[in-house]
């Protein structure tokens, strides 16, 4: 990738020269091509609404879809979008002013989700679920105004092994953030195209770029998360074996329905031994006794 005049994005301009920066670059855009590619997110001519935080991994989205946008890899237009939720202290200029100086088409949206939060959730609960749902609510409808046809989410590996451990640990199932999903009404995507890139790399990316990071002051005020607690896991984990986290990830990937316990994936009463191997159609056949 040449940055030599006006051939890098502006969201580039100014990239750190370095080998190791290079190199983390390379590995962000090549592992975003790729799960773009592998969950088939790519319809010709499309619209995203690629959602910006303001944060390190938000930053790092909207940075490499516009470098592959501008590879002529992704032929897809792109409209960045801050929701502003009415946090109080929440810096309302910085998002527009960075937009506005990268050339980025964006759109800034003003709800005060936080109030309802506040007033819905009992003290000492965690507010990240109905925080959600309201935002994404306003997503939604800003791609429908928008005309787009996928809202475009920062989460990457890490958030994605987390919400695996919660599931487990916490809700009884094996699920996660998929990468690729329809909404309830059928009518958007949704896509997490850094599915395959590490939080660190993310983190290491934004700061490298010296992008202006906001951080998330109403879930990040609150101690004892979930979430916080499988991230120490994860961590610890990582220090006492290096390269645990991509492991994981890699199963994921790997699912085996034959060797888990779910019914509704795998027909287990429907499994039978091989004709040649029982003696099958022989007069000794009869119906299987039900267990009582």
């Amino acid at each position: 990738m040449l940055d030599d005049g006006d051939d890098i994005h502006p969201l580039f301009h100014g990239a750190p020269a370095t080998t190791e920066f290079r190199k983390l670059r390379k590995r962000i855009v090549r592992q975003t091509r790729e799960a773009i590619e592998q969950y088939g997110m790519i319809e010709r001519d499309a619209r995203w609404l690629v959602c910006l935080s303001g944060g390190k991994d938000s930053y790092t989205l909207l940075a490499v879809l516009h470098e592959l946008k501008w590879r002529g890899l992704l032929p897809v237009d792109i409209l960045a979008c801050n929701l502003d939720q009415g946090q109080p202290g929440f810096p309302a200029t910085v998002l527009p002013e960075f937009l506005e100086k990268m050339g980025v088409p964006h759109r800034i949206e003003y709800q005060d989700t936080y109030s309802i939060v506040m007033d819905k959730v009992p003290a000492g609960r965690t507010y990240c679920a109905l925080c959600s749902r309201l935002r994404r609510g306003n997503l939604y409808r800003i791609a429908r105004e928008e005309g787009c046809s996928a809202v475009v989410l920062g989460h990457h590996r890490d958030d994605i092994l987390e919400t695996f451990m919660m599931n487990l640990f916490h809700g009884g199932r094996l699920a996660t953030m998929p990468p690729k999903l329809v909404n309830e009404e059928g009518d958007l995507f949704l896509y997490r195209p850094l599915a395959h890139v590490a939080e660190e790399d993310c983190d290491r990316f934004a700061r490298a770029m010296r992008y202006p990071i906001i951080p998330c002051d109403l879930c990040g005020s609150q101690d004892g998360l979930q979430r916080q607690q499988v991230k120490q896991i994860l961590d610890g984990w990582e220090r006492n074996a290096p390269g645990r986290r991509q492991v994981m990830f890699r199963a994921l990937m790997n699912a085996r329905p034959s060797h888990l316990l779910d019914p509704q994936l795998f027909d287990f009463a429907g499994l039978t031994r091989a004709p040649e191997k029982t003696g099958a159609g022989t007069d000794n056949d009869g119906d299987i006794p039900k267990l009582r």
